[in-house]
Parts: structure tokens; C-alpha cells; sequence
């Protein structure tokens, strides 16, 4: 779960110039590299990192902070991202975070409005 802090004008070349909006958002990815989860969700909280994929432009440059995580083993982030499109979510930017992805429309939701109904596994330093 990302927060902006303020609105967000997308600058990687497939998304440019789409803004969005101070809020809360929620990524669906996978962390099968180097290091699993762990590595994965500390380089998120970076402010300052090399950008690799569409989510790195939320979680750098201090627009977006890393909020909660949710670690579910094994799990499937298609599945994931399906599951919380039935709840009070909308896709903001169509093929975010899922262009080699075929069915899901983007791993990148923004939440409506969201009770936050598991326990951050991972807290970011401010």
C-alpha cells in the first residue's frame, strides 16, 4: 500500500504525462528475485533508486511512501489484484505494473475508500 503525499504527473515514457491523484494506492507485485520479499520491499522504501519498474516513480523522490504490506506466501499478485477489484477500488492507469501480464487490466489500484484490515509487516523509516 503506497500513499502520495501530493498529486503525481507520471514522467516513464508508456505513462507520461497521466496524473495521479494525492492518495492511497495499492500495488500488486511479485518478489521472486534476489532476496525475496525482504529485498524487494526495502528497495520500495528508497526515496532514491534507479527506476525499474512502473511502481519505482511512486516510491521515489519522496512523492509516495511505502505504508503496509502484505506478504501472502505463495500467493499469486493476478489473484491478489483481482480480489481487491470487487472491493471499493478503481484502476487508475490501465497496464500499470502488468504489461507482461495477460489478463489483469494493471497491478496498480487506487483505493476509494479502504479499511485497513491486516497488520503492516514492513514499516518503512520516514
Amino acid at each position: 500500500m503506497i500513499e502520495l503525499e501530493t498529486d503525481l504527473t507520471l514522467q516513464n515514457k508508456r505513462f507520461a504525462g497521466i496524473t495521479l491523484a494525492k492518495g492511497t494506492y495499492l500495488y500488486c507485485g511479485s518478489a521472486n528475485g534476489p532476496g525475496g520479499i525482504a529485498a524487494r520491499v526495502k528497495r520500495h522504501c528508497k526515496a532514491t533508486k534507479k527506476p525499474h519498474w512502473h511502481v519505482d516513480e511512486l516510491t521515489s523522490n519522496g512523492f509516495g511512501r511505502v505504508v503496509s504490506v502484505l506478504v501472502v506466501p505463495g500467493g499469486n499478485e493476478c489473484e491478489l489484484c483481482a480480489a481487491y477489484q470487487e472491493t471499493d477500488t478503481q484502476v487508475p492507469v490501465p497496464g500499470f505494473g502488468s504489461t507482461d501480464c495477460v489478463s489483469c487490466h494493471s497491478h496498480l489500484l487506487v483505493v476509494q475508500s479502504f479499511e485497513l484490515t491486516w497488520q503492516p509487516l514492513v514499516a518503512c523509516a520516514p
